[in-house]
């Protein structure tokens, strides 16, 4: 006998696996690559060059980024209309996560929106740090000048961090990997690790832009003793 699943379980699946791989995968990269920007801005502008090095970035940004986004996000939406948030008559700790999950899910929508047409597209008066990666740590740097664009990505890093995390105990819970109370409370306390851990690298790395003074210039730097040449050929004409 054939084993028939309905289109409502096979696209929440998709979606839980999407979540996963690769927009999770590419989140703790994204981290990565940002965790650059501690040692100076040469190191992170290094690191954005490698990353546009990559052969066929396009492709992997759009087959592997973009579309994977695209639809976790809007059927992630979907989910969430449909949800019967019951928090209130049945107060339990999972279904607190599960609206923080939903809650996270929705802002997060807007704000790799933002985050996309701004840094990637060069939206919003932003120069874009596609295509300009030897300027790549000016350039974000200039952007999280602005205390509220701080605070917004900061916001961001957290929400994607409890997000991701949260997503693979739910991922590993409903495709039967962890079975047992006692084992679903270790993985769960194992994710709320992993989302401090994402949390703590991502709010360092954004904290490590707003250094103006570490931001440099093309402008070639003058030493006194060839400044001190200068000045008496000036004077000696």
């Amino acid at each position: 006998m054939a084993t028939t699943f309905s289109q409502t379980f096979l696209m929440r699946k998709l979606h839980q696996l999407t979540g996963i791989v690769p927009l999770g995968a590419f989140f703790v990269v994204h981290m990565f690559t940002n965790s650059k920007a501690m040692g100076g801005p040469e190191e992170f502008n290094k690191a954005v060059a490698q990353i546009h090095g990559i052969p066929f970035l396009i492709f992997i940004e759009v087959f592997g980024i973009f579309l994977p986004l695209l639809f976790h996000s809007v059927y992630g939406i979907v989910i969430s209309k449909e949800a019967r948030n019951n928090v209130l008559n049945y107060s339990y700790g999972r279904n607190w996560l599960y609206v923080l999950q939903r809650a996270t899910g929705i802002f997060l929508f807007f704000f790799i929106l933002f985050h996309i047409l701004s840094l990637r597209f060069g939206f919003f008066g932003v120069e874009a740090v596609a295509g300009n990666a030897s300027t790549a740590y000016q350039i974000v740097s200039g952007e999280l000048a602005s205390t509220g664009i701080l605070i917004l990505y900061i916001a961001g890093v957290l929400a994607t961090s409890w997000h991701l995390a949260y997503g693979i105990f739910l991922f590993a819970v409903d495709w039967g990997l962890v079975i047992g109370e006692r084992a679903q409370s270790y993985v769960l306390k194992g994710c709320v690790g992993l989302a401090v851990l994402l949390s703590a690298i991502g709010v360092t790395a954004a904290l490590s832009f707003d250094k103006p003074s570490a931001v440099g210039t093309d402008a070639p730097k003058v030493g006194t003793a060839e400044a001190g040449k200068v000045a008496d050929s000036v004077s000696l004409k």
